[in-house]
């Protein structure tokens, strides 16, 4: 019990050890963290995706959820995702419905921390899309239309986890959803998961923009395409002038 009261502040140690100053600017750029843009003010350590994962998969198996919730309200964006990065094993090596259950909840009580697309997609689709691929969806549409842009991406992202499995109806009506959306980063998120059910069956893609291509924001759209042919892509994208 005394060494889990204490892993959260072994692994804030460990990753400050590793932490890199010379990146911390960059990353900061990269993430859009500037005044007024979408990430105004997150914080970072300068640490790697790798490494993040490699210092996360040492401690998963012991941390508590209590100790893991501690990570994810961190100020540092590396220390959050070792947050997800845990609760995401644990989820994958969990068969016990109601421990699943107990990380989903520590996930959505700390769904204010997942700020940032990267936090988004590392977590998305195997916690709460994991979860809810058997059971009631309605979390997903809850997010999707609320005015909250990390749920919006977060509802469309996790269906990223049912595409993988061959089922479609879902992330279809989350992108009509959001079809209206102003932010470039949900354009992103559904042009992606448009692309992915693509490349399992391009006609469910194609059906779905010959209906809604004149409609669909253009960067929704060029990722949604950028698999197919040139002419291909060049008659959807005229759709839309």
């Amino acid at each position: 019990m005394e060494q889990n009261k204490k892993l959260s502040s072994i692994i804030v140690e460990k990753l400050r050890s590793i932490s890199n100053t010379q990146k911390v600017k960059e990353m900061a750029r990269y993430f859009k963290t500037g005044y007024g843009e979408y990430a105004e003010n997150d914080a970072f350590l300068g640490i790697g995706t790798q490494e993040i994962r490699s210092v996360s998969k040492q401690y998963f198996k012991e941390i508590n959820l209590s100790q893991t919730a501690l990570l994810l309200q961190s100020k540092y964006h590396e220390i959050r995702r070792a947050g997800i990065e845990i609760l995401v094993q644990k989820m994958e090596k969990e068969a016990d419905e109601h421990k699943r259950q107990k990380i989903l909840l520590c996930y959505l009580n700390n769904i204010d921390r997942i700020n940032n697309w990267d936090l988004v997609d590392a977590s998305a689709p195997n916690l709460l899309g994991a979860f809810v691929d058997d059971k009631d969806k309605s979390v997903l549409y809850e997010f999707a239309v609320s005015d909250n842009l990390w749920k919006q991406r977060i509802a469309i992202i996790s269906t990223f986890y049912f595409i993988r499995k061959g089922n479609f109806e879902d992330t279809l009506a989350i992108a009509e959803i959001l079809m209206d959306n102003k932010h470039d980063l949900i354009h992103k998120a559904v042009g992606w998961m448009l692309r992915e059910i693509g490349k399992r069956d391009v006609e469910t893609e194609l059906k779905f923009l010959d209906k809604y291509a004149a409609k669909l924001p253009r960067t929704a759209l060029r990722y949604a395409l950028e698999k197919f042919d040139a002419d291909l892509r060049e008659y959807y994208m005229t759709l839309t002038e």
